[in-house]
């Protein structure tokens, strides 16, 4: 008889609302990186870890991703036993099913894995660990996407994470509620949310995107969206690295490689 895989990882809080993750599910199904892991399994599965006391953010997930791609699965995963009980009612298996299972993904195999407000109650110097984990068990050429939000999903960050180590830092931000771009930094990914500190690189990509911001006053006269946009703009004609397309610039976004915002010493 197999001997039953150890759990890893430690309950989360278990907050969620509907609509917590739209936009990180709008990311996911629009990003090339993603589309080319998913595009590389006959059914690709995805895990979402640690989904929370209602399982109703992985009915959504499972329902975006499966409208841009009809073959995925999707598989929520809990530590807590009473909320995989709960997501039972809306499974509907193989295309949508709930297990228990931590960093060790249950022992399955998928491509992607989204990991959101799991890591923020660890320490800082659980994160690599905890990426480690989970990437052991992902496919050859899958992803990590693991991350940060608000309450109500208007201020969110993610670390998109392959086997070969962190690649990206994206922003999503709601931006007609938004005061100034820097007030994404309390919902930083674990990895960063102590670092916007002077002499830390993501300090510096913050505070630059704040002073851009001030510059791309005049555009709010057309909107929040053209003021962020031309923010964004002013970032890359400063010489950040900016990636994407000016139209996802207009729904809040802004992603940079991870190696311009990584840590830039190591923690004590």
């Amino acid at each position: 008889m197999a001997r039953a895989r150890a759990l890893i990882g430690a309950p989360t809080r278990g907050t969620t609302n509907p609509n917590r993750l739209r936009r990180i599910d709008r990311w996911l199904t629009a990003d090339a990186g993603v589309a080319r892991a998913l595009a590389g399994a006959a059914a690709p599965l995805v895990v979402d870890l640690g989904y929370g006391a209602s399982p109703v953010t992985t009915v959504e997930l499972a329902r975006r991703l499966g409208a841009a791609f009809p073959c995925v699965r999707v598989l929520g995963l809990e530590l807590d036993p009473e909320r995989v009980a709960a997501g039972a009612p809306a499974a509907d298996p193989p295309r949508l099913d709930f297990r228990r299972g931590g960093f060790e993904l249950a022992g399955t195999r998928p491509v992607l894995v989204r990991a959101f407000n799991v890591l923020r109650q660890y320490a800082e110097q659980d994160v690599a660990p905890s990426w480690e984990a989970m990437l052991s068990g992902i496919a050859p050429g899958g992803l990590l996407v693991e991350g940060t939000c608000d309450e109500v999903g208007r201020l969110c960050s993610w670390v998109t994470v392959s086997h070969e180590g962190p690649r990206t830092l994206t922003l999503s931000c709601k931006v007609d509620a938004l005061d100034r771009p820097s007030t994404v930094a309390e919902r930083l990914p674990k990895a960063l949310i102590h670092r916007n500190v002077p002499g830390e690189h993501v300090h510096e990509f913050l505070s630059t995107l704040d002073s851009c911001w001030d510059t791309a006053a005049p555009f709010g006269a057309f909107g929040a969206r053209a003021r962020w946009t031309e923010s964004v703009r002013l970032l890359r004609e400063r010489g950040w690295p900016v990636l994407g397309r000016r139209d996802r610039w207009r729904l809040g976004e802004l992603t940079v490689p991870w190696s311009s915002v990584a840590p830039a010493t190591p923690r004590k």
